[in-house]
């Protein structure tokens, strides 16, 4: 391949994907558009020689999160590709969330050269450094310039360093005219099978934890979203209780307390240490015990962390695996069990509270959660938190769980759940409410020619952003002091018809109002089935329920006492 000058555009987009693909990179996600044509055919050339996998999405939002879901499910890098101007903003909601989870995602934006910037030229603008502090490198090609030097300094930042995580990045690339192949080029006459496909390699291994021999201490551990399983393993060698999240994927095993969350307030005055693995996201009762000068914390960092900044958290960083269990100590007679049992005490409660009741969040989480489903998505806001409380933790880890948690939004999440599926080639379950369904519907189309996933998307549909109900915004409501502006402002109902959005989109539709008609559907699916799965809710009298469940395990005493 030339590296004169003036090298067609053609020319850099073959050697860029050769080179993505040589480094293990072998998903791309591309939007169509014009300045990004030389992608688009070194792609179909790449993926005709085997070399490379491409999926289209009309809508860059949608396929920024798809590239995202593709990432996460895979553990390696993804590219994405769009033509210049707004087409790359669109990206920018799944690039921040891509920055706080250190999910690897490479932009490959197409642009102008620099000759037309600043004349006026059609979707032209400055997008070089578009997404600022969110990507862990930006850089850019010249038009007709040899890529070399920033494919390898792109492929570096991606993977991450003992100082920086892993992450997004932004490679530009300034295409002149012309846009196509060579006049003599044809699809199946490339170079492609010369290249050798390589294999993406992760840099951090899973710590090592020895049987403990240190003092007893009355120590819990929180693990947050994305933890991981040596959170659990951790706390199974130590012998202390386990306050889970559900998108931890370390909610398992006998050390783990699916009611932790309420049971905090029963427990906090004897918790004298707390250690952290990932980044815990939903609990205000986790962010009090965690904040409580009166207990020692530390948190486990064996590389940086992409979600906070360096002495700006009150938890000691612990890298070595001696040290934390050092810091722990082992969980003494009676601590564990004691958890346990109020744990099933909480269980009792719930339970009783949601007899006789409609199928609601909680009953929702349960039958997604017994499923041992091999992939799961949990959508934010009001349903990850019914997981939270009413996902019973199984004795062993039978499929993953995963949650757009960096920056908690709600935009994007179909469009993660396709990438999810379509990387895993599993069975995908992706749960939400209404709101964030209708985030981003326009993600269920699907092109004609692309891959068809197995992807069910479950919509909990109580009319509106029930979050808000149960946070301080639910109280002045309850006054009446703002008359409906909270429900208008917050609340926001919807008028939309699911099945006709389902039916128009082409895919498959179900109404459940009963957890053995849920159960049902989960049973089993057909491979390349897209359903969506409506549960018909109420939001009406979810803060006084979720008060009443929360005061009375509260009130549960410590056993013994």
């Amino acid at each position: 391949m030339h590296h004169d000058r003036g090298q067609r555009a053609i020319l850099t987009a073959r050697e860029v994907l050769a080179s993505l693909i040589s480094a293990g990179i072998r998903e791309l996600v591309l939007s169509p558009g014009s300045r990004s044509a030389p992608l688009a055919y070194a792609a179909a050339e790449a993926e005709a020689a085997g070399k490379l996998r491409v999926h289209v999405r009309i809508d860059e939002r949608s396929a920024a999160f798809m590239a995202l879901g593709l990432s996460q499910a895979s553990c390696t890098p993804v590219a994405l590709a769009a033509t210049s101007g707004s087409a790359i903003g669109q990206m920018l909601p799944a690039v921040m969330e891509a920055n706080h989870t250190a999910t690897p995602l490479l932009v490959l934006s197409a642009d102008r050269p620099d000759e037309l910037h600043g004349t006026g030229a059609s979707q032209t603008t400055k997008q070089k450094t578009l997404f600022g502090e969110h990507v862990r490198a930006a850089l850019n090609v010249a038009a007709g310039e040899c890529p070399k030097e920033a494919i390898a300094q792109a492929l570096a930042a991606l993977r991450g360093s003992d100082a920086l995580p892993a992450g997004p990045v932004q490679l530009n690339l300034q295409f002149r005219d012309p846009l196509t192949p060579e006049d003599a080029s044809r699809i199946d006459a490339q170079p492609w099978t010369h290249i050798t496909a390589g294999t993406w390699e992760e840099n951090r291994r899973q710590a090592a934890w020895e049987p403990p021999a240190q003092e007893g201490r009355r120590t819990v551990v929180v693990a947050g979203h994305g933890a991981g399983v040596e959170a659990q393993e951790f706390a199974r060698v130590q012998g202390l209780p386990l306050f889970a999240e559900p998108s931890s994927n370390a909610r398992f095993g006998e050390n783990a307390i699916g009611h932790y969350r309420p049971l905090i307030a029963v427990g906090q005055e004897r918790i004298e240490r707390v250690v952290l693995f990932g980044r815990p996201t939903l609990s205000r009762p986790v962010g009090r015990l965690l904040a409580d000068p009166r207990i020692e914390a530390a948190i486990w960092e064996p590389a940086p962390a992409p979600w906070y900044e360096p002495g700006r958290r009150r938890e000691q960083p612990i890298s070595d695996p001696a040290a934390l269990q050092e810091f722990a100590g082992a969980g003494p007679d009676g601590w564990l069990e004691s958890w346990k049992t109020l744990d099933a005490q909480a269980g009792q409660l719930r339970t009783a509270s949601d007899a006789g009741e409609p199928l609601n969040g909680a009953a929702v989480a349960q039958v997604l959660w017994s499923a041992q489903l091999p992939m799961l998505l949990i959508g934010s806001s009001n349903i990850v938190r019914d997981f939270d409380l009413a996902a019973v933790p199984a004795a062993e880890q039978l499929g993953r769980a995963f949650a757009n948690r960096g920056l908690a939004g709600i935009d994007g999440t179909i469009s993660t759940a396709l990438g999810l599926a379509l990387a895993s080639g599993e069975r995908t379950v992706a749960v939400m409410g209404d709101i964030t369904f209708a985030h981003d519907a326009g993600s269920m189309v699907w092109t004609r020619g692309e891959a068809r996933p197995t992807l069910d998307v479950v919509v909990y549909n109580d009319q509106g952003g029930a979050i808000f109900s149960t946070l301080e915004h639910g109280a002045v409501a309850a006054s009446g002091r703002y008359a409906s502006s909270v429900d208008r402002f917050f609340g926001t109902e919807q008028v939309m018809n699911i099945r006709a959005l389902a039916e128009g989109y082409g895919w498959k539709y179900h109404r459940v109002e009963q957890a053995s008609q849920l159960r049902d559907l989960m049973a089993g699916s057909e491979p390349g089935a897209l359903r969506i799965i409506e549960v018909p809710a109420s939001r009406e009298h979810l803060r006084a329920e979720n008060l009443e469940l929360n005061q009375l395990i509260g009130a549960l005493g410590w056993p013994g006492e």
